[in-house]
């Protein structure tokens, strides 16, 4: 098959290996034994699983993020005489992302806790493949200087900016791995619009006035995408939608003008660029996050990835729809905290995290979670986010916020 010939394989960290983004690159892994070598996994808490996957791949190092748990699959792995070598921490993900004998990392850490170690593997120079959006939003500047002064190559695994970098053209693909376009307007490429499509997810057809019933499995019961709790909550507010928007501004260098939100039900259709010669080139397949990882995975090749081809015909029509910012007001707060800018999309992420996490754990109702976020907003001091230390303090800073309006609510 093209690009398996490969002498030596890619040494690939993957930071979040027992979400499903993880979940799915191994098994891409697992598909190119001879192409690519398991060299670090890491988990948040999940023990049991993070061992079965150092049994099936038997990495050099495993992390997890406390000590006890790390503890507890050190004790697993010997009884099992393993010699993978377990660490805990921010410091444990952070070596394991910026090691010199790593190539590759799937950065696929949930939330605020991915950035360190992300960071970590950009300025390191290595071949970052971004799932963790709050990356970009929480330190988009920051984080985009860090990989042109690296020389990191950054390619995105979200299925939207994905599809995004696969309908750009050629001549800008060969730069913009490397973040940015080196000054290059979209223009300057014949670009004209990024049409950024999402679901709507589970409540798209909801009756507004149900939407404060709705409980954290219906939330989590997204009618195309298996995904993990949080990143289905965001799904439903369309929050989800909102991160990604301000990561496209990051990831393609655009103003919040040259993006559209188009919501498609059917997420076959996984974003589309429209030229200034009024072609529209779109990005198809099954809703399978396989596909966008192996595409980042074997970039400039294409390899296997499991995932069958889309069926045209089976598809049968595809519907799209301007967003409803009354049912979603988490949309329209994204996009305005990009305009606002400093640490605005900073106390935007935190807020909305707390906030989902309250709700899973059904403390709040769902219609709280963009109540919380403005007052978040409303309240918050802004900032210029001009270093890791005060992107880190405006995000707990939001954090304690967050906090304190729920318990007015």
């Amino acid at each position: 098959m093209a690009g398996d010939n490969h002498n030596k394989p890619e040494n690939i960290t993957v930071l979040g290996s027992t979400g499903s983004i993880g979940v799915s690159t191994l098994d891409v892994c697992a598909r190119h034994l001879n192409r690519y070598q398991v060299f670090a996994l890491t988990a948040n808490n999940s023990v049991e699983a993070l061992f079965e996957q150092v049994m099936q791949f038997n990495p050099r190092f495993a992390v997890l993020c406390d000590e006890q748990a790390a503890s507890r699959l050190r004790m697993l792995l010997a009884e099992q005489a393993v010699v993978t070598e377990v660490l805990s921490g921010e410091q444990g993900l952070s070596a394991v992302a910026a090691h010199d004998d790593v190539d590759t990392v799937m950065a696929a850490i949930v939330g605020a806790a991915g950035l360190m170690p992300t960071m970590a593997a950009v300025e390191s120079g290595k071949k970052v493949l971004l799932a963790n959006k709050e990356s970009l939003v929480m330190a988009g500047d920051l984080f985009i200087k860090a990989v042109k002064q690296s020389g990191a190559h950054l390619l995105p695994i979200d299925s939207e900016h994905n599809a995004i970098y696969q309908c750009m053209p050629g001549s800008y693909q060969q730069i913009s791995h490397q973040a940015g376009q080196g000054g290059h307007s979209l223009a300057d490429f014949g670009i004209s619009k990024i049409l950024l499509t999402g679901s709507g997810g589970p409540f798209r057809e909801t009756p507004l006035e149900q939407l404060s019933a709705m409980t954290p499995d219906q939330a989590c019961a997204h009618p195309n995408w298996s995904m993990g709790r949080k990143i289905s909550v965001d799904s439903a507010t369309m929050m989800n939608k909102g991160l990604e928007f301000i990561e496209a501004c990051w990831l393609f260098d655009a103003k919040p003008d040259d993006i559209d939100i188009v919501v498609h039900p059917q997420s076959i259709i996984h974003s589309m660029v429209q030229y200034v010669d009024g072609s529209v080139l779109a990005q198809l397949g099954n809703p399978d996050m396989r596909t966008p990882i192996a595409h980042a995975m074997a970039w400039p090749e294409r390899i296997e990835s499991g995932v069958a081809s889309l069926d045209v015909i089976a598809a049968a029509h595809l519907d799209f729809e301007t967003p409803d910012y009354q049912r979603f007001p988490c949309l329209r707060l994204a996009q305005e905290s990009v305009q606002t800018g400093k640490t605005a999309m900073v106390a935007l992420n935190a807020a909305n995290e707390v906030a989902v996490d309250a709700f899973l754990n059904q403390k709040i109702r769902f219609t709280d979670i963009p109540v919380i976020i403005e007052a978040v907003l409303n309240r918050a001091e802004l900032v210029e986010p001009s270093t890791l230390t005060i992107v880190q303090l405006a995000d707990q800073q939001a954090r304690a916020l967050a906090l304190d309006v729920m318990s007015s609510l």
